[in-house]
């Protein structure tokens, strides 16, 4: 029999921890301006201590206590040079026409749907025939396909008795006869519903030939085998071919209205004597302060039943201080890229840097982690656009001459390339790549796709004239 032994042992470690208050100042630096301009009206509608103070100016914010030598220039609260203010005033202030709101003379953005129903709306359909219709339209994708299974479809509209599927069949139909052509499940029916627009009609003919039996001919841009496997002459197979990539694969881009996202931007910047300054948009910069009133009466009548209200006043004071912490950090951090990237702003997109977090955290003096959040969904105003603030980060690419190139830079040259081309004979994914090599800047045939893709260029077959 074999005896165990059983020993407890205490060992002790240190683990950092953040406190439930440090949690919470990540969170909030985190923030857009706007949801922190919510979280500090929340704060002033539950803490008597707090009250607005819409007279405070902007340029009283303190730099970063962590970075002494981050000081700001000394004109940069100054306005532009025109008297103008960016984004001082607020929107909801703009000047009203006829009595009635700037907003109400804007039109109604209008979807796919919206089209859709508009011309269902015209058809003398039963009640029955219509919310078939109706429901066929609501599940359209923002493509304009048929992804759902039409029996499900069914399911959808409360009807007795139920509706069968020569009936979804009809309603599918009706749809995809209305225009753009959308309703289709695959990308060949979609093509197939535009054939019509496909002219003269014996183009058209062909092209639905191919369709039916050289979808993968007209794939692999075979051409000669779309020929030879319609007894066609090569011309007529080419120009049938041209017509089919002409047609477009996602109708319902056309009609439906994106949704824009309004930003308001967090740091402007305009020239100061031949220098590009940064300054603060008043426009998101909550003004709160402590009400010294009622803190002093508090001090004076303090006891042991006021608990509550001292915590009241402990989180009062730690709000505003974060407050200024907050905007101070923003203000120095975006200072530190107009630094380094003010290049850009006078030469445009090839002149971007590659420029890491690191390098920022060091001059600003606070960790990586601290700027990764602060670039985060805040704005910059400039000459040239409103860019987030992580826009300028970005690891180098080295070239041929053992320098550094940031990404930014090699798609602005892409953009230059292409805008040159000629419309005949548009420069292929490759050709660009090696246009580049020339250059000096080794990118691979696939990172100029990724490229091209992410500045939304088509491909040089759809680009083709």
């Amino acid at each position: 029999m074999r005896l165990h032994s059983l020993s407890l042992q205490v060992t002790s470690t240190l683990q950092p921890t953040l406190s439930p208050r440090l949690q919470r100042a990540v969170r909030l630096l985190q923030m857009s301006s706007l949801d922190f301009a919510q979280a500090v009206r929340d704060a002033l509608d539950n803490n008597p201590f707090l009250e607005a103070d819409e007279t405070a100016p902007v340029a009283d914010l303190p730099l970063v206590a962590a970075a002494p030598d981050a000081e700001a220039p000394d004109d940069a609260a100054a306005p532009p040079a025109d008297g103008s203010s960016w984004g001082a005033e607020p929107i909801a202030r703009s000047r009203m026409v006829d009595g009635d709101g700037v907003f109400d003379t804007l039109a109604a953005p209008s979807s796919l749907a919206d089209y859709l129903t508009g011309q269902l709306n015209l058809l003398n359909l039963p009640e029955r025939d219509w919310a078939l219709a109706a429901a066929v339209i609501e599940s359209l994708d923002d493509d304009g396909y048929l992804r759902a299974p039409l029996a499900d479809i069914g399911t959808l509209v409360p009807l007795d008795p139920p509706a069968d599927s020569d009936e979804l069949a009809i309603a599918l139909c009706r749809v995809q006869s209305l225009e753009p052509g959308v309703a289709a499940r695959d990308v060949v029916e979609c093509l197939r519903l535009q054939l019509p627009l496909i002219e003269p009609p014996p183009r058209r003919a062909l092209a639905a030939r191919i369709l039916r039996d050289c979808v993968q001919c007209l794939a692999h841009h075979d051409v000669a085998a779309v020929a030879r496997r319609l007894d066609a002459t090569l011309a007529q197979a080419e120009e049938a071919c041209v017509a089919l990539r002409r047609l477009d694969p996602r109708p319902g881009w056309r009609h439906g209205t994106p949704q824009t996202q309004y930003v308001t931007p967090d740091v402007l910047v305009h020239k100061v004597r031949g220098q590009w300054t940064a300054v603060l948009n008043e426009a998101v910069v909550p003004r709160v302060r402590l009400n010294r009133g009622y803190a002093e009466l508090f001090r004076r009548h303090r006891n042991a039943e006021h608990a509550e209200l001292g915590a009241h006043l402990q989180e009062a004071r730690w709000t505003v201080r974060n407050v200024e912490q907050r905007f101070s950090t923003i203000l120095a951090v975006a200072q530190a890229i107009l630094k380094r990237q003010h290049r850009f702003l006078a030469y445009g997109a090839m002149a971007m840097k590659p420029l890491a977090l690191r390098e920022i955290a060091q001059e600003v003096g606070v960790h990586e982690s601290t700027v990764s959040r602060v670039t985060n969904n805040k704005f910059m105003a400039t000459p040239c656009g409103v860019f987030e603030l992580k826009y300028f980060f970005s690891r180098g690419l080295a070239t041929a001459s053992g320098g550094e190139c940031s990404p930014t830079a090699i798609r602005g040259l892409m953009q230059e390339l292409i805008a040159a081309e000629a419309p005949a004979q548009p420069l292929s994914d490759v050709e660009i790549a090696r246009q580049l090599s020339v250059q000096g800047l080794q990118v691979a045939r696939r990172t100029v796709t990724k490229y091209r893709q992410q500045l939304k260029i088509a491909s040089a077959e759809r680009r083709r004239h």
